[in-house]
């Protein structure tokens, strides 16, 4: 029988000393590395700031600011006339001619709220939130065909390869959420954005930031399950020696990309458990279901601003949801009731939700489209073209002043005639909130350092602020 061999805790620690410290720092090290390679770190603010996320209700095709928003009654008074030539000098149109006569609003406007704001009866349930919502009459872009014009809203100008305001978002605050991408993309409407991926893109920053998009039913992304034979074990196997190889490379070469990478197929992994229990709505009770008027299993924008408010909660920074059905160049009263029935409710709803749970506080909410529509008709009775001068979006939470509508068009909502405010000025407004100074907030590209809002002199809309 052979002897058995024991060892003392203090002759183990005495000879074995050098190896327990190359074990930590060997710890230590991985730790640095993974921390390296985790471009979504929190980062630090110029100061601090209101909105912690932003979900972005994108009504891609440009809404009737005037059959909404902007009640003018001398539009109504004038229908069917020629606008002046005053009005008109030099105004490009998309389709239209300036000199088609004006149409008057299609739909009955009444106050509403202790701030007497002004809506349409197309929104009645925004109507009962009126007082936590900042609008804005008085938007001008630089663009007025949609992919250019959406771009431009999306990403600050109308060049394609650009950061969109989401990418820049997560470069600047990073992600709050291990199990979940940062930046969130939903698509309802009759089609997909104009300006397709680009209005979600990352540009010349690191892919990481860029938007995923996610379905509402069924899997939130493509291939998330695992084939046929492949269970979690050799999944995991694989993962860690694709990473291993995936960091050397990055010692070597430094490739940002190579992180992206790396974060991509780790979040993928931890998503298969995340991204399920997300869109499983059988876990809200039937009244926030009705008030929003989701249906689980049935995909629609009510679903995407349900989820969008359960994103937040998880940490996503940011969420985007894209509706493009508001091109009205014909059936204006017919569409226009179709887009505010599938929309107005859950964009209310999104609101009041956000309230109760105390998460408005701290959630930036942004409604709009690319641009407005024009004072002018298009076709016999019922159209309107592409208008860049003048239309509406609102903002509520986030550190926005609730009751407030900002800015002024002329008496037939053609040109903004106080407080402007330009697409930079509303990015610079954004960023501001998020805690972030826009002209200090760049990204070195090309000898450059890149902003958001471009170069030419912007500034935070004061007013807006609560």
């Amino acid at each position: 029988m052979k002897k058995q061999l024991t060892t003392s805790r203090r002759w183990f620690l005495q000879q074995c000393g050098i190896g327990l410290g190359a074990i930590a720092l060997g710890d230590l090290l991985r730790e640095e590395s993974a921390a390296a390679t985790d471009l979504l770190a929190p980062q630090r603010l110029h100061f601090p700031g209101r909105a912690k996320s932003v979900i972005q209700l994108f009504m891609g095709g440009g809404p009737s600011h005037l059959e909404l928003f902007d009640h003018k009654p001398m539009l109504a008074k004038f229908d069917g006339t020629l606008p002046p030539p005053e009005l008109i000098k030099d105004y490009r149109a998309a389709f239209i001619k300036p000199s088609s006569t004006l149409l008057g609003p299609k739909f009955k406007f009444a106050k509403h709220g202790q701030c007497g704001a002004e809506l349409s009866e197309l929104l009645p349930n925004m109507a009962e939130m009126v007082d936590d919502i900042a609008i804005v009459k008085s938007m001008v872009t630089d663009a007025f065909n949609h992919a250019p014009a959406q771009i431009f809203m999306s990403t600050g100008t109308q060049q394609f390869g650009k950061p969109s305001l989401g990418a820049w978002t997560v470069y600047g605050l990073g992600s709050e959420s291990r199990d979940l991408p940062a930046f969130v993309v939903f698509n309802s409407g009759k089609k997909g954005p104009s300006g397709g991926n680009a209005n979600w893109g990352s540009g010349f920053l690191p892919t990481v930031y860029q938007g995923v998009t996610f379905r509402s039913t069924g899997d939130p992304v493509l291939y998330l399950s695992n084939p046929s034979g492949v269970d979690d074990q050799v999944q995991r196997d694989s993962l860690d020696a694709i990473n291993r190889l995936n960091r050397m490379k990055l010692e070597a070469v430094g490739d940002p990309e190579i992180a992206t990478r790396i974060n991509s197929f780790e979040m993928a992994y931890r998503m298969q458990s995340s991204a399920p229990e997300l869109t499983d709505l059988s876990q809200e009770p039937q009244g926030i279901l009705d008030m929003y008027g989701a249906k689980p299993g049935e995909p629609s924008f009510a679903v995407n601003c349900l989820l969008a408010r359960r994103l937040v909660e998880r940490g996503v920074r940011f969420v985007e949801l894209f509706h493009e059905s508001w091109d009205q160049h014909g059936g204006l009263v017919r569409d226009l009731k179709k887009n505010c029935e599938d929309t107005e409710q859950a964009c209310a709803a999104l609101i009041k939700d956000l309230k109760q749970r105390g998460l408005l506080n701290e959630t930036l909410v942004v409604w709009g489209g690319e641009f407005g529509r024009t004072p002018m008709v298009q076709g016999s009775t019922d159209g309107r073209d592409h208008h860049p001068n003048a239309f509406t979006m609102w903002l509520a939470g986030g550190g926005v002043k609730g009751g407030v509508s900002h800015g002024v068009s002329d008496e037939f909502g053609f040109n903004v005639v106080d407080q402007r405010v330009h697409v930079h000025d509303l990015h610079h407004t954004i960023l501001h909130l998020l805690g972030f100074d826009a002209n200090r907030f760049v990204f070195p590209f090309q000898g450059l350092d890149q902003r958001l809002i471009g170069v030419e002199p912007t500034r935070v809309v004061d007013e807006l602020l609560a």
